[in-house]
């Protein structure tokens, strides 16, 4: 006989944490199955979190190095990454603990095992049925792995963050997305010889290609090597170890790297849970197809999160995820995540900070007679000290003759951190006036937002 429970979430990443303590509050008996050992997800584990201590890490490094030029001598400086991992690992131990107390205190039950429909409103887990009115899918998505001879040399990001005992000195990174950007960046930073392959002509394709300009300008600067228009078709291992990079055109494009990354891309974890015997349909890549109320074609089966999209952030499945709860539990009928105008930021050296419409897609949505751009290129006023010289820019786009800001691009120091406070008013609808009423702050970067 199935245990039964009032709602079920599978996954204990951010989207299946957010919607599991969020129904907790209004409903008994939430139940959250989770296949692996440790709460968190992705971000938690090898994603946000990981990522953030070494980008913290390659900026601790910079800012050793630009010491000289504010009147500091340093000596020589040496970097212990197996010190810095074991320090980075305990600290996501320590966040894995506050994931398990925090159902505990809000009472939600947590199975351990991987799960799989048994009907819409009943899963297996072990051998033991589990059912519910509302079983909400949150199991996220992992790295894709190109299926090309010698594929299997390569690591994802998944083994960067959870096995990489020692940095390699000649480093592959495949993929032209936010991952390879900002492994390749984190990479070169604290001394590995850095390649970036991608497939076109340059990375972050689907981000405002000014702003890209610039990181990749600066990237290159710094050091890393970027390769456009690779393809490859395979790798080959050496006896002593290296690996040999193989184009689909035949041609070596790489050859004694140490490591090779993929970051190709991410796919949704979704194939292993029988869903075809809950009657839920999948795209043709294995996204649970949903509505904007985050409804599946099974009734009271609903998905939130990567294994869904359309946007896969972390913060995007918590806020779709509580939304969600909301509605089921607590009467907010209107309740649904909101997918428009989401800042995210690339943590690229140097950072990336977004909002709204690139420029493309805003000529696309209100017609180019409707747009204007207003840009501004500058060197941060801590680089007046350095050797290192390093560009900001900043990109506003308005729509209509109210000057509407419809999107907002800036990279350069900082700009991951200010792009938060401006998505506000981004997201309020501010238009140019607006922006330029607002008396600056100096000196800063950021103050330049407001006068373009």
């Amino acid at each position: 006989m199935a245990k039964p429970f009032n709602c079920i979430v599978l996954g204990g990443g951010s989207g299946g944490m957010g919607a599991a303590r969020r129904a907790a509050r209004y409903t008994s008996d939430v139940a959250i199955i989770e296949k692996q050992v440790r709460l968190g997800g992705t971000c938690v584990n090898v994603g946000c979190v990981p990522k953030k201590v070494m980008f913290n890490t390659a900026a601790v490094h910079d800012a050793l190095h630009d010491a000289s030029g504010y009147g500091f001598s340093t000596g020589k400086i040496e970097f212990d990454y197996p010190a810095l991992k074991a320090k980075r690992d305990a600290y996501i131990k320590r966040l894995n603990g506050i994931y398990e107390a925090n159902l505990e205190r809000d009472k939600v039950t947590h199975i351990h095992g991987g799960a799989k429909f048994v009907s819409s409103n009943t899963v297996e887990v072990n051998g033991e049925l589990y059912t519910a009115p509302h079983i909400i899918i949150a199991t996220g998505g992992r790295p894709t792995i190109p299926k090309i001879p010698g594929a299997e040399h390569g690591i994802d990001s998944d083994y960067f963050f959870d096995e990489l005992a020692t940095l390699p000195k000649k480093v592959a990174v495949v993929g032209a997305g936010y991952i390879a950007v900002e492994l390749a960046g984190v990479l070169q930073a604290l001394g590995s010889e850095t390649h970036l392959f991608v497939r076109g002509e340059t990375f972050l394709r689907k981000f405002d290609q000014d702003t890209v300009a610039i990181v990749r300008t600066e990237m290159e600067n710094a050091g890393v090597k970027v390769h456009p228009h690779t393809v490859l078709s395979s790798v080959e291992k050496k006896e002593d170890g290296s690996l040999t990079l193989i184009a689909s055109n035949g041609e070596v494009v790489g050859e004694g790297f140490e490591k090779l990354i993929w970051a190709i891309g991410r796919e949704p974890i979704s194939a292993e849970l029988d869903l075809e015997k809950a009657g839920v349909e999948t795209t043709e890549d294995g996204h649970i197809k949903t509505d904007e109320w985050q409804n599946t074609t099974a009734s009271g089966v609903y998905a939130v999160g990567d294994v869904c999209g359309p946007v896969d952030l972390t913060p995007v499945a918590i806020a779709a995820g509580r939304a969600l709860s909301e509605r089921l539990f607590n009467g907010k009928k209107e309740s649904k995540m909101d997918y428009s105008n989401i800042a995210t930021v690339i943590f690229s050296h140097p950072p990336i900070g977004t909002v709204g419409l690139t420029q493309e897609e805003a000529v696309k949505t209100y017609g180019e007679d409707q747009i204007k751009t207003f840009k501004a290129t500058f060197t941060n006023m801590y680089f007046s000290m350095t050797e290192r010289k390093q560009k900001t820019f900043m990109k506003m786009i308005t729509a209509g003759p109210e000057e509407k800001v419809v999107g907002l691009h800036m990279c350069g120091l900082g700009c991951d951190e200010m792009i938060q406070g401006f998505a506000v008013a981004v997201k309020m609808g501010a238009t140019r006036a607006d922006f330029n009423k607002t008396v600056a702050i100096h000196p800063t970067g950021s103050e330049e937002v407001v006068l373009l």
